[in-house]
């Protein structure tokens, strides 16, 4: 379906209320009570959404425990992977109109959401691959005496899936592919910010034939459905992505039954240029490692390391960049840099750019609210570069969230890699050089759950992504995501 976003309604947003999927039915929140989700870029309401609470969180469980217990439970792996390439095929289709619903729900430029397909639908398309390439292996044991030993893999259970709201499409798949391709039954719990995208896709897995109670989706606050999920006894694992704040309370409501847990956390991720980089490819590549999605993404290079014989040719260049891209509503294709998602991020934003300031950082692009004709109605905040940071600045050390770059000078290899492992964080680090020996030394040495070297958020479904320290732990991405969703059962049978 074609959607012009810049001059027709959404044909998801049809004036009705939007429910809670359980148990494929769609229903009301147990309370009755509704929130509302907004476009970014104009303030204008968007749709009412159903509140789930702790009672409907009980019902989903449930009904996830059912599936789990019942018939899904003994599906074999090619019916998961069929349905897993039905969905993907449903997701081709209907591509455009899931771009313009996360543009119109969260703000990211059309042009962005659109350039998401390939990943979208190459996610679904590699979980169904994976569907049928589980598998034990035979294990040679030491016992004296005529023993076999295998292991088997089985699914883990019923899942909590817990997203943000930066990514809703692809935060949905992220949780939804692997637990059916595992054989597991999934409670997504979008963000509030942004739900419409994560209900649509629900309809969509009914339509491509995944059967009642296996994916569920209950939007609602965070201290309410999403506490109550994350702390549920009928959930055996809890994925989480958002900021350690919120992964750090997951792990305590995580004891009751010792559920497991993956958590794909915040960053201040390490950009590192050399004076030997192609800087024709560093500039766009540094500017746009943070600007993308208004810098609305955890493993944004926000802390750029430039050395400092470049360091404010460098600067001026990348803060130039900045200045030439087009802030806008993301519905207009000519639109680069949308606005922030809420009026919340917006306060956190603009109050970092007071920060630096106030901390002696020096802003050469943006570093106030944008407020001029229709950008007055959003949360627009421009592109900006900080100069004359140092390590310990706040804007520095600390998640802003929004396109603010806090540009550092460092003079050798072995000082940047000290420098940029000083961080409580550890999701994501760029290097650009020319030299390979330069480019491995720090591969190895940047204590990072990723190193993109001359380039800036490479992602594939074959790859994992995920993080080290404050950053979380598990993978998502390639095979060791898929062993997320799996346990490991010994079987030991003695032959003679």
């Amino acid at each position: 379906m074609t959607v012009d976003v810049a001059k027709t309604r959404h044909p998801y947003l049809d004036g009705k209320p939007k429910r809670l999927l359980i148990d494929g039915k769609w229903l009301e929140a147990a309370s009755g009570k509704t929130f509302e989700t907004i476009n970014p870029a104009t303030g204008e309401l968007l749709a009412q959404v159903a509140e789930g609470g702790a009672e409907d969180i009980d019902l989903a469980v449930a009904a996830a425990r059912r599936a789990f217990e019942g018939a899904w439970g003994r599906t074999k792996p090619y019916e998961r992977q069929k349905i897993l390439l039905r969905l993907a095929d449903l997701l081709e289709k209907n591509f455009e109109e899931f771009a313009a619903l996360d543009t119109i729900d969260m703000g990211a430029p059309i042009t962005r959401t659109r350039g998401n397909q390939q990943r979208a639908v190459g996610m679904l398309r590699y979980y169904a691959g994976q569907a049928v390439s589980i598998h034990g292996e035979t294990v040679d044991n030491s016992l004296p005496g005529e023993f076999v030993s295998y292991t088997l893999k089985e699914p883990v259970g019923v899942i909590g899936a817990i997203i943000p709201w930066n990514a809703p499409l692809s935060s949905s798949i992220w949780k939804i592919g692997p637990a059916l391709a595992t054989g597991c039954t999934v409670v997504l719990k979008p963000a509030e910010e942004a739900p419409l995208t994560p209900l649509r896709l629900g309809e969509l897995c009914l339509e491509a034939g995944v059967p009642p109670g296996v994916v569920n989706v209950v939007p609602g606050f965070g201290e309410t459905a999403g506490a109550a999920l994350a702390a549920h006894h009928g959930v055996d694992k809890v994925a989480f992505t958002g900021s350690h704040f919120t992964g750090q309370k997951i792990v305590q409501a995580s004891s009751g039954n010792l559920k497991r847990v993956s958590l794909e956390l915040g960053g201040k991720s390490p950009d590192i240029v050399f004076a030997d980089a192609d800087l024709e490819a560093a500039v766009p590549g540094a500017a746009m490692a943070v600007f993308a999605n208004s810098g609305q993404i955890c493993s944004a290079g926000t802390r750029l390391f430039v050395e400092r014989k470049v360091y404010e040719e460098f600067t001026a260049r990348v803060a130039a960049y900045g200045k030439s891209l087009r802030v806008g509503d993301g519905r207009d294709d000519m639109t680069q840099v949308g606005p922030l998602v809420s009026s919340e991020q917006l306060e956190r934003v603009t109050g970092y750019l007071a920060i630096g300031r106030q901390e002696g950082a020096k802003p050469l692009a943006g570093g106030e609210r944008l407020t001029e004709g229709a950008l007055s109605k959003g949360f627009f905040v421009p592109p900006t570069v900080f100069a004359n940071v140092n390590d310990e600045m706040r804007i520095a050390q600390e998640e802003i969230f929004g396109p603010v770059i806090s540009a550092i000078p460092f003079d050798d290899i072995e000082e940047v890699a000290r420098r940029a492992n000083a961080t409580s964080f550890g999701l994501g680090s760029g290097v650009w050089t020319r030299d390979v020996t330069k480019a491995h030394k720090l591969a190895r040495a940047i204590r990072a759950g990723s190193v993109w070297i001359n380039c800036y958020q490479a992602m594939d479904p074959a790859m994992p992504f995920g993080g080290y320290k404050l950053s979380g732990y598990g993978r998502e991405g390639g095979k060791d995501h898929v062993n997320e969703y799996l346990n490991v059962k010994a079987v030991w049978i003695k032959t003679g």
